[in-house]
């Protein structure tokens, strides 16, 4: 089935699927984010910076910045998981920025105006579990969708 027909079907291919899931994900931890008691310490949220000292689940380190990043990458994961190679994309390409992410995270220093998201090592570790599992899902259900085509070939 090609990439066309399984769009033109409605039929959803396994990385749509996972992006969509994915997207929604983040979409629930943008909101999550703005609601107070899932979000400790509320009233120390402030717009972006380390002085943020709003905690999603009492662990992540949150502002109003990172929640509005989480609903954007919700929003575009939405979008793109309507066709598998934007789905993939969105997986891939997202995993690698989850990625740089952790990166960023460990060599800033955390109290630092360079801690602008803001990030903690609970988010630091996130990101980097973020960035490996989307860059799996990515590679490996398009690999197995690629597999099954050849055998149907």
């Amino acid at each position: 089935m090609s990439a066309r027909s399984a769009t033109t079907t409605g039929v959803r291919r396994p990385v749509q699927i996972a992006a969509a899931v994915v997207a929604v994900v983040f979409l629930l931890v943008g909101i999550l984010g703005f609601i107070p008691g899932i979000t400790s310490h509320y009233g120390e949220l402030s717009f972006a910076g380390h002085h943020s000292g709003a905690m999603l689940l009492g662990v992540f380190a949150v502002s109003v910045l990172h929640n509005i990043v989480h609903l954007l990458y919700g929003v575009v994961g939405l979008v793109l998981s309507r066709s598998p190679g934007p789905a993939r994309a969105y997986l891939v390409l997202g995993g690698f920025v989850y990625l740089l992410l952790w990166i960023y995270g460990l060599a800033i220093d955390q109290d630092s105006g360079a801690n602008f998201v803001p990030l903690n090592n609970a988010d630091n570790w996130l990101h980097l579990a973020l960035g490996v599992g989307m860059i799996a899902l990515g590679w490996a259900l398009t690999a197995v969708e690629r597999a099954r085509e050849n055998r149907t070939a």
